[in-house]
C-alpha cells in the first residue's frame, strides 16, 4: 500500500486524499447531525407526552377518582372516540379510572408512581400497543382531596424514526454526491495545474543535445511553476550558450590547426626529396602529419555536423554497389585481404562524396579489426514496411560486446583493442574514435540509420539503412542517438 501510494503521481495522491478527507468529514458531521436531531425528536414526543399529561390532570375530580368520570375528563382522554391518543388515569390502588379509547381494558402502561407535581420519563417497548419501536411513557403525579392519582400519557417514537430513517438516506446520497463531485473537481483541478508542468516535462524531453535553443513554456501568473520554468530556460540559455563557445573553439581550432599541419607535411616532403635527412625521420613525420591532418578534416566535418551544415556537397543520385565495388578493390589492393562482395544495384539520392567516406571509414573500421576476411553487401530491403537501400560491411574479428553497440558511434569511443596505436588497417595507426562517429552523422543527415550487430559465425556486423527516395533530414529524432557506435 505504501509502494503504491509512492508510486501514485501528485494527481492520484491529491484526488485520493480531498476525497478521503471529505468522506471523514461528512460522515462525521452526518453523524452528529443524525445523533442531534434524533435527540430533538425524542425531545419533542416526550414534551408532547408531558403536556397532554399536565392537561389531563386538570380535569381529574374527586368523583372521577370515585368511579364516576365526567364528560370533561372523558373528553380529554378520548374514552368514547379513538384519536390516536394513549392516556390513561390510574387511582392510588394502580387500577385504571379512565383510558382512551386505545387502551380500553388495558392494565397500566408503567409501573413509575412520581410524587405529587412531579413528572417523570422512560422510555420502553410497548408491543401490545401494536405499533413497533420505543414509546415515550410520561407519568404526572397528581391529587384531589387527598386522593392521589396519576396521569399516564403513551407516545410513539415510530415518527421521528421515520424521519431519522429519510434523513439519513438523504444525507448518504447527498454525501456520495459530495464526495463524488470532490473527487471530479480535484482531478480537474489539479490535471490544470499539472498542465503547465507536463508541458515543461515535454519540451525538455524534446531538447537535445543537437540543439538547445528550445525554451520551455511559462505559464501566466507568478507560481511556483512559473518560477520553475523561468529558471529552467534561464539554465538552457546558459547550456547553449557554453555549447556555443565549445563548438566555435572547435572549429576555430580545427580551423587553426589546417595550415601548421599543411607546412610539416609539405616540409617532410621537402625533406625527403633532399636528402641529407634522416629518412626513418621524414616518413615519420609525414606519416604523423598525415594523421593529424585526417583527424583536423574529421573535427571540421564534425563541427559541421553540430551545426547543421553537413550535408553542403550537390545531391544527386548514387549507385551504392559501384561504391561498395570501388571499396572492394582499393582493399585487395592495399591490404591483401579477401574481400567477398555480394552487390545487387540499387540507387540513393544523395551527396556521393560523403556516402563514399561512409563506406570507407567503415570498410576500414572493418579492416582494422578482421582476423582473416571482410565481407560487403549491398542491395535492396524492405524493414518496417519501408523501402531501404542497405550496405553491411562485417568482418571475422572479435565482434563488438553487446553491451557497447549503444555505444560505439559516438565521438572518441573506442574498445580496448581499438586502443592500440599500432593496429593495422589501410588507415595506417589505430583509429582516434571518429570513423564511425562520421559515419554516424552522415548517414542521419540523410535520413537513414545505423545498427551494429554480430556476424553470422563470429565477428562484428555493421548495416547502414538509406531511405530509397529523397532523403527528408535526419531520421532519428531530437536527443536520440544512433543505433550503434565506432570501435
Amino acid at each position: 500500500m505504501i509502494s503504491w501510494w509512492r508510486r501514485a503521481g501528485v494527481r492520484v495522491r491529491s484526488t485520493v486524499a480531498a476525497t478521503a478527507l471529505m468522506g471523514v468529514l461528512l460522515l462525521a458531521g452526518s453523524g452528529l447531525g443524525l445523533v442531534l436531531l434524533r435527540s430533538a425528536l425524542l425531545a419533542v414526543d416526550a414534551e408532547s407526552g408531558g403536556v397532554q399529561a399536565r392537561l389531563v390532570r386538570l380535569s381529574v375530580t374527586a368523583e372521577a377518582l370515585g368511579g364516576r368520570p365526567d364528560a370533561a375528563l372523558r373528553a380529554a382522554v378520548g374514552a368514547d372516540a379513538d384519536r390516536g391518543s394513549h392516556v390513561q388515569v390510574l387511582a392510588q390502588d394502580g387500577s385504571v379510572v379512565v383510558a382512551s379509547a386505545a387502551l380500553a381494558g388495558r392494565g397500566a402502561l408503567t409501573s413509575l408512581r412520581p410524587a405529587t407535581s412531579e413528572l417523570v420519563r422512560e422510555t420502553v417497548d410497548l408491543p401490545q400497543l401494536g405499533r413497533p419501536g420505543p414509546w415515550v411513557v410520561s407519568v404526572a403525579g397528581a391529587s384531589v382531596e387527598g386522593r392521589r392519582f396519576w396521569v399516564v400519557a403513551a407516545e410513539s417514537t415510530a415518527d421521528a424514526q421515520r424521519v431519522l430513517g429519510v434523513a439519513a438516506a438523504a444525507l448518504g446520497v447527498g454525501s456520495a454526491v459530495v464526495v463524488a463531485s470532490v473527487a471530479l473537481l480535484t482531478w480537474t483541478f489539479v490535471g490544470r495545474s499539472l498542465r503547465p508542468v507536463e508541458a515543461i516535462r515535454s519540451t525538455v524531453q524534446g531538447i537535445s543535445s543537437r540543439g538547445l535553443d528550445g525554451r520551455v513554456p511559462v505559464p501566466a501568473g507568478e507560481d511556483e511553476v512559473a518560477r520553475l520554468a523561468v529558471t529552467m530556460n534561464g539554465m538552457l540559455a546558459r547550456l547553449e550558450a557554453a555549447q556555443r563557445a565549445q563548438r566555435r573553439f572547435v572549429a576555430d581550432a580545427s580551423h587553426e590547426l589546417r595550415s601548421p599541419v599543411a607546412t610539416l607535411s609539405a616540409a617532410a616532403q621537402v625533406w625527403s626529396r633532399a636528402g641529407g635527412v634522416d629518412r626513418g625521420f621524414t616518413e615519420l613525420v609525414g606519416s604523423e602529419s598525415a594523421r593529424l591532418e585526417a583527424l583536423v578534416g574529421d573535427l571540421l566535418l564534425l563541427a559541421r555536423a553540430d551545426e547543421g551544415r553537413l550535408a553542403a556537397g550537390p545531391v544527386g543520385e548514387v549507385d551504392l554497389d559501384e561504391v561498395v565495388e570501388v571499396e572492394a578493390a582499393r582493399v585487395r589492393a592495399v591490404s591483401g585481404l579477401p574481400v567477398a562482395v555480394s552487390t545487387v544495384p540499387v540507387r540513393v539520392l544523395g551527396d556521393a562524396a560523403a556516402l563514399a567516406r561512409v563506406v570507407r571509414n567503415l570498410v576500414d573500421n572493418a579492416v582494422r579489426h578482421a582476423g582473416s576476411a571482410v565481407e560487403l553487401a549491398v542491395g535492396p530491403e524492405v524493414v518496417d514496411g519501408a523501402s531501404w537501400a542497405v550496405v553491411t560491411v562485417a568482418d571475422d574479428g572479435a565482434g563488438i560486446p553487446v553491451a557497447d553497440r549503444e555505444r560505439v558511434l559516438g565521438r572518441f569511443v573506442r574498445l580496448d583493442d581499438s586502443r592500440q596505436r599500432g593496429a593495422g588497417g589501410p588507415g595506417g595507426p589505430g583509429g582516434t574514435g571518429l570513423g564511425l562517429a562520421i559515419v554516424a552523422e552522415v548517414v542521419a543527415a540523410h535520413a537513414g540509420r545505423v545498427v551494429v550487430g554480430e556476424r553470422a559465425g563470429g565477428g562484428a556486423s555493421v548495416r547502414v539503412l538509406l531511405p530509397v527516395g529523397p532523403a527528408e533530414g535526419p531520421a532519428a529524432g531530437p536527443g536520440q542517438p544512433p543505433s550503434a557506435a565506432s570501435r
